[in-house]
């Protein structure tokens, strides 16, 4: 049986709450939600992408790191998102943090619980954080991936891709879509 928290926390509250509760869990505007359980689907292309993520820093032999789930990004003191992966540069993060302060790359691999959330409440508050300058939305089903970008100005620019190779400059990677669904893809052509 999983703990009740109480009604309100703060991200500090919240974190103490977590360590240990099973399931996983995102805090918005100080109110807990669990996240549904996943699907084959969508946990292979969540793997897929962070692979794809650390072999792109390796091949830039880049001073950034790529992380996987389970790691939270706090975006004001009541709400706290766990990415489904996540790229951070500099100083390596300790081995015993449960969240990295300044990403410059999350990424979210959509359901069909959390297209709205992804694209809507997520797309404004990770880039409500000055260290975030790409955010990815990765489709499973369509196998396409939403890249917004910080731009200029304070603009968004937003590009969808299927078949391209993302810049994702800074940090200076380039990112090829279809390695997120290959894994799928052999499977699906029967191979």
């Amino acid at each position: 049986m999983v703990a009740q928290p109480k009604s309100r926390m703060t991200v500090d509250e919240f974190l103490t709450w977590a360590d240990g509760q099973p399931g996983r869990f995102e805090l918005v505007d100080g109110e807990v939600f669990a996240m549904s359980p996943e699907r084959v689907r969508h946990a292979e292309v969540k793997a897929a992408t962070y692979l794809a993520l650390r072999s792109a820093l390796k091949q830039a032999k880049s001073a950034c790191y790529a992380l996987p789930d389970g790691i939270s990004v706090r975006v004001d003191q009541d709400t706290v998102f766990e990415p489904d992966a996540l790229v951070y540069c500099g100083m390596r993060a300790d081995p015993d943090a449960t969240e990295i302060t300044d990403p410059v790359i999350v990424v979210e691999v959509q359901s069909p619980s959390t297209r709205s959330v992804d694209s809507g409440l997520k797309l404004t508050r990770y880039f409500s954080l000055e260290s975030v300058v790409h955010y990815l939305i990765v489709d499973p089903v369509k196998r396409l991936v939403i890249h917004h970008r910080r731009a200029q100005g304070g603009l968004i620019e937003t590009r969808i891709a299927t078949q391209e190779t993302l810049d994702l400059t800074p940090p200076g990677l380039r990112l090829p879509v279809p390695e997120l669904f290959a894994d799928r893809a052999s499977d699906d052509d029967g191979a």
